[in-house]
């Protein structure tokens, strides 16, 4: 259970601004990647580690806000629930795994006989009693 208090959730117009600075950043990556492909003239990779460039610069603007600090505590309490989990063992994976298969294919044996007994019944029997 989180015992933290609860933050306001009110929008502060800084923040706001940094969001769509950081949204302007990202845009102009994008636009300097199409704009500068029609030339020829820069190679793809240039231009895309001007995209990735713009995308951390990004992503470090909207870091700094609220909605930013939210982000990184998620994460940072998911990587601290993630440590809680007990994975299972190869061995314990295989039988899971070899027991569904099993399952399966028993599933659809069955569900063909049903189809095929259904359809004997129908074909067969109910429509040559109707001629």
């Amino acid at each position: 259970m989180n015992t933290k208090a609860e933050q306001p959730k009110g929008t502060n117009t800084a923040d706001v601004g940094k969001l769509v600075l950081a949204g302007l950043v990202l845009a102009g990556g994008i636009f300097a990647y199409s704009w500068f492909g029609n030339d020829g003239n820069i190679s793809s990779s240039v231009r895309l580690l001007g995209v990735l460039a713009a995308l951390v610069l990004s992503l470090a603007i909207a870091a700094f806000t609220a909605l930013g600090r939210r982000v990184r505590n998620f994460i940072a309490e998911s990587q601290f629930e993630m440590r809680k989990v007990v994975w299972p063992t190869k061995d314990e994976t295989l039988k899971t795994t070899g027991i569904i298969i099993v399952v399966v294919i028993i599933l659809s044996l069955l569900l063909g006989l049903i189809d095929l007994i259904l359809k004997s019944v129908i074909l067969d029997w109910l429509l040559k009693l109707g001629t």
